[in-house]
């Protein structure tokens, strides 16, 4: 085989990634010419940019127990990768048509919202592919840079830049710690290459550097995933990023984080999985107990979502745990089951938010079932999802988890979760109540509001309800991509 026949090889295995970098390229020029009045144009074609990126990611897709990879194993691409590209597409486009209106009533309906956002995306496709430490590193802050951008989005709001001022600082730490534990992982395996440290790492007699790295590797997931102790980033990124921002870095980034996860530990360090996966039921422990109690003492939406993304990620982290396929599988299925409870979450406070008001305090949907009942049903099936409660999408994600704990005789873990579960139940239900048994509040909902955002959260809502009563195929997707 010609070294041209192998370029070509691999630039058709990155053609999706090359197709989204040079469509978001071409929106950024295009944007130089559009006035305020024709920025719809660019949100029109960043979603035909997703569109025809999904297109190339589906088209001559890989059987589910095959691999390729492309630049000497640098990328590679199997049915993990391809399965959370598509589910970070779609949320990304429903991120997207839910945050239109509600830039446009702040005046910030700018083309680098969409920019950043691709961007980002790109970083996330990089780091699902990644077969390399470089690769890993390179998707990883292509991703977080752009996030930082778009948290300082709104710059005259004083949140929004000390959320970004922080964010930048942790995730800086987090990196070059991640960066520390990469090197040194190079210098006990003597590559960066991830399936070769997955063989080196089996023959190695001295791993006290092997293992002092993989600590630092924990340590720089937890804090992209948001895993207590390492969760102090999150609350105030999300309470002070526009309500559009944090339903996007709240979503689709958990989906690259998974990836990110399965390749470093799976593909690299699944020799070492007895010292990691105690490392990571530990974490799971602690973020299930912050998440959850600190939660409760919250009155504002977004950073009572904020701690409760914290939970999730505990229970996420529990499926990690195991180390077994059906626990990945798991894990890949609560990760996709959260970003689509995250979007409509988040969208819920859109909804309701307007020019001059935001829709943040669980007071704000004081007798919203009076006033709307639609809307507070929507708002039924979103917390009654993350709540856990059957039969919505949210009970069977945490039951999938359990079950995988459980195979792995690590009932104690599981017994811990479903305690803080319950838990957790509380502040969701909260918001229930407030909706449907306490006095209402003024009229906070909008003469108009964007219609597709109200179709979308309702097709969103309803969502959760369906894929709760039919849930097998989503499972079983995922189990097939992980090689169940």
């Amino acid at each position: 085989m010609t070294q041209t026949t192998v370029l070509t090889a691999d630039l058709a295995l990155i053609a999706p990634e090359l197709f989204l970098l040079g469509a978001t390229c071409v929106l950024l020029l295009i944007d130089l010419f559009l006035t305020q009045q024709r920025r719809g144009l660019v949100h029109f074609l960043a979603l035909l940019a997703l569109a025809g990126t999904a297109v190339l990611t589906l088209r001559n897709g890989l059987a589910p127990d095959a691999e390729a990879t492309a630049f000497g194993g640098m990328f590679v691409r199997d049915a993990v990768s391809d399965t959370l590209k598509v589910f970070i597409y779609l949320v990304t486009a429903a991120a997207f048509v839910y945050a239109k209106p509600y830039l446009i009533d702040r005046d910030l309906f700018k083309g680098e919202f969409y920019m950043l956002a691709l961007f980002s995306v790109l970083g996330m496709m990089v780091l699902v592919s990644a077969g390399n430490l470089l690769t890993v590193y390179l998707g990883l802050e292509l991703m977080a840079l752009s996030i930082y951008a778009l948290v300082a989005l709104h710059r005259d709001n004083r949140l929004a830049s000390e959320a970004a001022m922080k964010y930048f600082v942790l995730g800086a730490l987090a990196s070059g710690m991640l960066l520390y534990g990469m090197s040194m992982i190079y210098g006990a395996t003597g590559s960066m290459d991830l399936a070769e440290i997955h063989r080196a790492s089996t023959g190695v007699e001295e791993r006290t550097l092997l293992l002092f790295g993989l600590v630092f590797v924990v340590v720089g997931l937890a804090f992209k995933f948001g895993a207590a102790p390492f969760h102090m980033w999150i609350p105030d990124v999300y309470h002070g990023a526009p309500t559009a921002v944090t339903l996007f870095i709240g979503s689709a980034p958990k989906l690259a984080a998974f990836g990110m996860f399965y390749r470093l530990m799976e593909d690299g360090a699944g020799a070492l999985d007895a010292d990691w996966r105690i490392m990571i039921g530990w974490l799971a422990v602690l973020s299930l107990a912050i998440g959850n109690v600190v939660a409760i003492a919250q009155t504002n939406l977004k950073r009572m979502l904020a701690y409760s993304t914290i939970s999730h990620v505990g229970f996420l982290f529990l499926g990690l745990s195991a180390g077994t396929p059906t626990g990945y599988a798991a894990a890949m299925f609560y990760a996709i089951t959260y970003a689509l409870m995250a979007t409509a979450a988040f969208a819920s406070i859109m909804l309701l938010s307007r020019r001059d008001f935001e829709s943040e305090e669980i007071d704000d949907f004081r007798g919203l079932n009076r006033r709307h009942p639609w809307y507070a049903f929507l708002v039924l099936c979103v917390m009654a999802s993350l709540a856990g409660v059957p039969p919505f999408l949210g009970f069977w994600s945490k039951l999938v988890v359990l079950q995988a704990v459980i195979e792995v005789d690590m009932l104690w873990l599981a017994i811990v979760a479903v305690v803080f579960a319950v838990v957790g139940a509380y502040y969701y239900l909260r918001v229930i109540k407030v909706m449907y048994f306490d006095t209402p509040a003024e009229d906070v909902l909008p003469g108009q509001r964007d219609p597709q955002l109200k179709v979308l959260l309702t097709v969103n809502a309803l969502l959760l309800l369906v894929l709760g009563l039919f849930w097998s195929p989503l499972i079983a997707l995922c189990e097939r991509a992980i090689g169940v």
